[in-house]
């Protein structure tokens, strides 16, 4: 999915999702599993994105693609079985 990465007026990072009609918080970010470039974001309602967006601080505003990562116990989110 699509998704635009912008700070608010308050200097926070949020994350706006188009196809959900939804703007989040960004509460957290985590090194990914694939390497410097790609970041985990946890937004404030409990989702995480996975996103890639190279070293050092992007510009923003930013659209970024993003898969929204499993983990979240009991969310019954699909996810590749393995």
């Amino acid at each position: 999915m699509k998704v635009i990465l912008r700070r608010n007026e308050s200097g926070q990072l949020v994350v706006y999702l188009p196809k959900k009609d939804l703007e989040e918080a960004v509460v957290a970010v985590a090194p990914g599993e694939d390497g410097d470039a790609v970041r985990i974001l946890t937004l404030a309602n409990g989702w995480r994105l996975s996103v890639a967006l190279g070293a050092g601080e992007p510009p923003l505003p930013l659209t970024v693609k993003a898969r929204r990562v499993d983990g979240v116990a009991g969310d019954g989110a699909g996810g590749s079985g393995g």
